[in-house]
């Protein structure tokens, strides 16, 4: 329905015209002019038109014309198709068979449920957004006070700071200057010794790498500690890991960088085993067999895993690891090898060091005995590194930490500790064919640390009779 408003007064104009309206259309709900009552009907000659004169009017729903039936107005709403539909739709048309509801019902639901929001948004929601829009603008009112008070505290900090670090910064040009005209002499004698210190570091330097070349060099001296022959390793085996003599009187050594063990023939080294994949030797003992015991270690995500492998020729023969429960028998590593030395019954007799403990093993593998040094009653744990057996089956180990040497029967039960001011920090350890124990000593500085030389003393340890 379309309305015009005058400043003077309203007038209701025809929906057809701009003319004033005199007649009503009940049907469509239009305000028309007596001009356009004819024009009304004709454009819409389909449907039936009730005109009455506008003060006569009756406002009500006006059904629009079905689209399928000409002269037909849609009075219901097909509920399955969600469209309007007339009596015909229903009956012999697509819908037939269809829920239908009244046009009217629909629209006085509407009108229900826009009146209900209606009510719903006036005595509801405006309410509490106003109440809301109140606090808000207190909190801002409150925020803009509490930003103001912050501003200006600022402003009195920044002066206050600027103010600390100047003069901080002034007290620092003060102490430099005052340092600067005070300590220059000891700064000048401090620059001297800085100089003096490079040029023995230099030296230094000269002299380690000397000493690194030595590794390369295995020596073999007599009784009186002269220079027999010597074996300079070459190679990707920069330096030898460990030695041993097979029973034929042949050196053998491992090759730490190319994780080999080696033979030397004719003053030439030969590789005689390499490493399983993954794995790299440190350690190795010569049987009276003719086999070789090799320590390997294995570091795999962060956890070090350590085992003896017997060698035949190139041959595996036997693995030591684990005991019959399944634990690791030995806490070797890399850096601690486990130190090997065959016992006249068979047994093998490993000083780990890692572990602080002398084991024994017999010929199939077995755990005979761990020995952890607690009856030698010395001042610190034992620090097993170098072990051998003499000719009565007991087993001798060095305690570089305790400055003596442990002497155990064949089934590791403690005998005596041998002691001497001579036995400092003892290394290493052999017993030659005379019955005689070789001790190599590790050097040791002024402060007690301990340093890459040391020396060889020879203990009459058996005699013969």
């Amino acid at each position: 329905m379309a309305t015009s408003t005058s400043r003077a007064q309203d007038v209701i104009t025809c929906d057809v015209c701009d003319k004033p309206t005199q007649q009503f259309c009940n049907s469509c709900q239009a305000n028309l002019c007596d001009t356009c009552v004819k024009k009304h009907r004709d454009q819409f000659n389909s449907l039936p038109h009730d005109i009455v004169p506008f003060l006569d009017r009756k406002v009500q729903l006006a059904f629009p014309e079905c689209q399928e039936h000409s002269g037909q107005r849609c009075e219901v709403n097909c509920k399955e198709c969600d469209t309007p539909v007339c009596v015909k739709c229903i009956g012999l048309g697509p819908h037939k068979g269809h829920d239908v509801e009244e046009l009217n019902e629909i629209y006085e639901k509407k009108i229900q449920e826009i009146k209900g929001e209606t009510e719903r948004i006036k005595a509801k929601l405006i309410p509490e957004y106003k109440k809301e829009d109140n606090e808000i603008g207190y909190e801002i009112s409150q925020s803009k006070s509490k930003l103001d008070d912050l501003r200006e505290e600022n402003k009195k900090l920044r002066k206050l700071w600027h103010q600390e670090v100047d003069n901080i910064f002034d007290k620092i040009d003060s102490m430099g200057q005052s340092l600067e005209e005070e300590n220059l002499d000891a700064l000048k004698a401090y620059h001297s010794k800085i100089r003096n210190l490079i040029l023995e570091m230099k030296e230094t330097i000269h002299l380690n790498e000397k000493l690194l070349d030595s590794y390369r060099t295995i020596s073999r001296f007599d009784i009186h500690g002269a220079v027999k022959n010597t074996v300079t390793i070459t190679g990707r085996s920069h330096w030898p890991a460990d030695i041993s003599v097979t029973r034929l009187g042949e050196l053998v050594y491992i090759g730490y960088d190319s994780k080999t063990v080696n033979i030397v023939r004719n003053r030439k080294s030969k590789t005689l085993i390499t490493a399983p994949q993954g794995w790299s030797p440190c350690g190795l003992c010569c049987t009276r067999s003719g086999d070789i015991f090799v320590n390997m270690f294995k570091i795999n995500c962060f956890r070090t895993r350590s085992k003896i492998i017997r060698y035949q020729g190139q041959k595996i023969t036997q693995e030591i690891e684990n005991d019959i429960l399944g634990n690791p028998i030995f806490n070797g590593s890399g850096y601690e090898a486990l130190y090997m030395s065959e016992n006249n019954n068979g047994d093998l007799c490993v000083s780990d060091v890692r572990a602080r403990s002398v084991v024994g093993v017999d010929k199939t593998g077995r755990v005979r005995f761990r020995y952890t040094g607690t009856p030698a009653k010395r001042k610190n744990a034992i620090s097993p590194i170098s072990i051998v057996t003499d000719a009565l089956s007991q087993i001798i180990v060095a305690d570089i930490i305790n400055d003596c040497i442990h002497i155990l029967n064949e089934n590791g039960q403690f005998l005596i500790c041998v002691e001497d001011y001579a036995l400092v920090k003892p290394y290493g350890l052999s017993v030659d064919s005379e019955g005689r124990l070789w001790v190599g000593l590790r050097g040791e500085n002024d402060w007690g640390e301990l340093c890459s030389y040391g020396e060889i003393i020879v203990i009459e340890y058996l005699q013969n009779k």
